[in-house]
């Protein structure tokens, strides 16, 4: 038996983040469900498609056929359209805990997206350093996303 014990460093995280969308509130609501969800893409552009289920409860994660796949997280609070909360592991496949807020405000003919998301736990400086980017792309993908259904209705 190998035995080894090691003094990892417990780091949190908290990062800030809100954008513009010419949509209404409703139409960048279903935009964040789908980002997360089947249209959702890492930075450089190649697909990450995964499943969301919009309930308190649902499961945010990926599948990967073969009862193969990988947990994200779960849906925490979810009030269409105005806010969505997951917590899990996401991305982070060792000890760590997440939690995502997604808060979304009616200003006008438009909305205000704010994401807050808040980690503890042995947070590897790859993902420290790389989620601020992930995020700014999965919010710029959520605006085009809304945008785009917006114009094709009007």
């Amino acid at each position: 038996m190998v035995t080894a014990a090691t003094d990892e460093a417990i780091r949190s995280l908290c990062i800030l983040k809100e954008i513009q969308i010419a949509a209404p509130i409703e139409i960048a609501f279903e935009a964040v469900l789908e980002e997360l969800g089947p249209a959702g893409e890492v930075p450089e552009g190649t697909p990450l498609p995964r499943v969301i289920e919009p309930w308190p409860g649902g499961r945010w994660y990926r599948d990967l056929d073969n009862q193969a796949g990988h947990l994200w997280g779960h849906v925490q609070v979810i009030k269409p359209p105005t806010l969505l909360e997951i917590c899990g592991p996401l991305f982070m496949s060792y000890a760590c805990v997440n939690h995502i807020q997604y808060r979304l405000i009616a200003e006008g003919d438009g909305t205000r997206l704010k994401l807050t998301h808040r980690a503890v736990g042995q947070i590897s400086t790859e993902h420290q350093e790389g989620v601020v980017e992930g995020w700014s792309h999965a919010l710029q993908r959520m605006r085009q996303i809304a945008e785009t259904r917006w114009k094709a209705k009007g």
